[in-house]
């Protein structure tokens, strides 16, 4: 048997997102749906970005101001103040442009599932957008893996 691709196991009716889409809104829409996160696409459909519940609920949560120590006339963080820089602009945002990863990991519909499930472990990452010629075609999350690896071993 040949080995499954993710083009056979990517959902292809992909709810998606603008990037001036309100936070609100993009609340709504994963709520009413019962998905934690997906692709924010451009008009000609190329993906953006991706958000996820964790990018709303930051808005909720307490900011922490990083740990540092004041050595002569400078300051040492000891931890990393671009996080606590993000997060703060994360917890004002009102768009999803303002909250969404910029740094977005696509897959090809051709690479094997094995290799989606290997980018998905070593990034921590739970869903994969399916990019051909540029464009989305699809996504793939940690369930259709898991469905396909039932499916295979059934």
């Amino acid at each position: 048997m040949d080995e499954l691709t993710v083009g056979d196991i990517m959902q292809t009716e992909v709810i998606t997102v603008r990037p001036s889409t309100t936070v609100r809104e993009l609340a709504n829409i994963l709520a009413e749906r019962s998905i934690s996160g997906l692709p924010v696409v451009d008009d000609e459909d190329r993906v953006v970005g991706m958000v996820s519940e964790a990018d709303i609920i930051v808005q909720d949560a307490e900011l922490h101001f990083p740990y540092y120590i004041p050595l002569l006339d400078s300051v040492i963080y000891l931890q990393s103040f671009h996080k606590f820089e993000e997060r703060l602009h994360k917890m004002f945002g009102s768009q999803v442009q303002e909250i969404m990863s910029k740094e977005v990991m696509a897959i090809s519909p051709e690479a094997s599932v094995r290799d989606a499930a290997t980018l998905m472990t070593d990034r921590e990452i739970n869903r994969l957008p399916v990019v051909a010629d540029g464009k989305l075609v699809g996504i793939v999350t940690r369930h259709d893996i898991v469905r396909a690896i039932a499916e295979t071993t059934a």
